[in-house]
C-alpha cells in the first residue's frame, strides 16, 4: 500500500494538473501541493486507538434502512424532526432519485420517509430549523453548481406519509450554495439565514420573513461579504464575547458593525476553501477557538486561538496533511465537559474513477482537556469514507455518536458509529 506521504504527493500533482476533475481555485490547488512539499510543523497530541472500540451500525448490514437516495449523497442533518425526544436524521442528494429523505427514530427502530422526491440537485451544508415558528423543525438547503436556488421545506407534522412542501428562498443570481446556517448574527433577538454563494464569491444574509409559508416570492437578502474567490465552510460563535454570535468561514470571521455592515477579519488566508468548526476549546480563554481543514483537497487540520492585537495562532493536530477531510465538528464527544474535535476523511470524491480514491481514509476524535491539549483517538481507518458527518446523541447516553455517510463509494448508504464511552487507564 502506498505510504500516506507518497499518496499525497501523487494526489497533489493530480489536483494541480486538474486531473481529478475538482473545481477548486487555482490558488487553492497550488497551496495544497506546496504544503505537502515541506514538512508540517506538528503540535503533537498522543495517538491511541479507541478503547473500547466504537460499534458500527450500517445500512450495509441491515442495521439501518438503505437510504432511498442516489449515488451522490451530498449532505446530512440531525435533529428531533417529529418531536418525540429521539434524534432523527436527513440525507440529501443530487443527480437522480429522491432529493431528500429522513430517517425517523422510533421505539421499534428506523422508518424512512421522503422529504422531496426530486429531481433536484441539493448541495452539502443544509440545516434543520423551525423556519415558520410552528414548533417543528423544517429543512433549509441550497442548490449545487447547476442551480441558482436556495429552498426551505415545510415540516408536515404529523402527516409524514407525504413529501414536505418546498418553498423558494433564492431564485436568481449565481449558482452553488455550499453551507447555510441560521443564527442571530445581527443581534436583533431573532435569527437570520446566512449562506455562501460560491458562484458569486459572496456571503449572503436574509432575515426570515414573518410569515414564510404565505410568501410567494423569494426572500429579501443582501451580500455581507464579497471575496475574490469561491469560499466554503461555516460556523457561528461569539468570537469576541460581545454577546452576539459571529459568522466564521472562508478563513475569516465577520464582525457585525451595525445595520447590514460586516467587517471580515482574517484568521488564516490559506483556509479560504475549507471546512470550519468553532467552540471554546480553552475554557479560560476570551472568545472561542476555530478549527479549519481542507474538505476538498489535501492540507493541514489546525485549530486556532486568538492572541493580542487580533492575531491568530494555528496549531497542527496531525503533523501531516489531511486528505479530503469533509467532516469536521466540535462537540463534547465523551461528556466530560470539555469540547472535542471530530474529523474524518473521504474515500472517494472523483466522479471519473471506478475505484476508491483513498482506501486508507480515517475517522478521528481529538479529545480535549479544556486547556488546549488533545489526545488523538482513531475510531476507524480504512474502508469507510465519510462525508458531511454529524455528531448527535442518538441513544440517550449523554455521549455523542457519529452519523456517517459516503458521498459516492458505498452510496446509497449510511452508518451510525455508536459511542461506547472511554475506558480510563492508570
Amino acid at each position: 500500500m502506498m505510504p500516506r506521504r507518497s499518496f499525497l504527493t501523487v494526489l497533489g500533482a493530480g489536483v494541480a494538473a486538474g486531473g481529478f476533475g475538482l473545481s477548486l481555485p487555482a490558488s487553492h490547488a497550488s497551496a495544497s501541493v506546496a504544503s505537502r512539499d515541506t514538512a508540517a510543523t506538528p503540535d503533537p497530541c498522543r495517538d491511541t486507538a479507541a478503547d473500547p472500540p466504537w460499534k458500527r451500525l450500517s445500512s450495509a448490514n441491515g442495521d439501518l434502512p438503505v437510504p432511498q437516495t442516489s449515488d451522490q449523497q451530498t449532505g446530512s442533518m440531525v435533529g428531533d424532526i417529529d418531536g418525540d425526544g429521539r434524534i432523527d436524521f436527513v440525507i440529501t442528494n443530487r443527480n437522480h432519485g429522491n432529493a431528500a429523505i429522513w430517517m425517523q427514530h422510533t421505539a421499534q427502530g428506523w422508518k424512512q420517509h421522503v422529504i422531496d422526491p426530486g429531481p433536484l440537485n441539493i448541495e452539502a451544508g443544509g440545516v434543520l430549523f423551525d423556519v415558520d415558528g410552528d414548533g417543528h423543525l423544517d429543512m433549509v438547503a441550497g442548490g449545487d453548481s447547476s442551480t441558482n436556488e436556495v429552498w426551505w421545506w415545510e415540516n408536515p407534522h404529523p402527516h409524514y406519509d407525504r413529501p414536505w412542501k418546498r418553498h423558494t428562498i433564492k431564485q436568481s443570481g449565481k449558482t452553488q450554495h455550499h453551507d447555510v446556517m441560521i443564527g442571530d448574527v445581527l443581534g436583533e433577538g431573532r435569527p437570520q439565514l446566512v449562506f455562501w454563494n460560491q458562484g458569486a464569491k459572496a456571503l449572503f444574509l436574509a432575515r426570515i420573513p414573518d410569515n414564510p409559508r404565505a410568501l410567494a416570492d423569494p426572500w429579501a437578502m443582501q451580500i455581507i461579504y464579497q471575496g475574490d474567490a469561491a469560499m466554503e465552510g461555516m460556523a457561528m460563535a461569539d468570537v469576541d464575547e460581545d454577546g452576539v454570535v459571529e459568522v466564521i468561514g472562508g478563513g475569516r470571521w465577520y464582525k457585525h458593525e451595525g445595520k447590514m455592515k460586516f467587517t471580515a477579519h482574517v484568521i488564516d488566508e490559506a483556509q479560504k476553501f475549507s471546512r470550519c468548526a468553532a467552540g471554546k476549546l480553552i475554557k479560560s480563554s476570551r472568545g472561542v477557538q476555530v478549527v479549519f481543514c481542507n474538505g476538498d483537497g489535501c492540507g493541514p487540520l489546525k485549530w486556532y486561538e486568538q492572541r493580542g492585537g487580533g492575531s491568530w495562532v494555528g496549531h497542527d493536530l496531525l503533523g501531516e496533511d489531511l486528505i479530503h477531510g469533509h467532516s469536521l465538528r466540535v462537540g463534547d464527544v465523551d461528556g466530560d465537559g470539555n469540547l472535542d474535535i471530530f474529523c474524518a476523511e473521504m474515500a472517494k470524491w472523483a466522479d471519473w474513477t471506478q475505484t476508491v480514491d483513498y482506501p486508507r481514509s480515517h475517522i478521528w476524535v481529538f479529545y480535549g482537556d479544556g486547556q488546549g491539549h488533545f489526545e488523538k483517538v482513531t475510531i476507524f481507518k480504512g474502508g469507510y469514507g465519510t462525508h458531511e458527518a454529524r455528531l448527535a446523541d442518538f441513544f440517550g447516553t449523554g455521549r455523542l455518536d457519529i452519523l456517517s455517510k459516503p458521498y459516492e463509494s458505498g452510496a446509497p448508504g449510511v452508518d451510525i458509529w455508536v459511542n461506547p464511552g472511554r475506558r480510563q487507564h492508570g
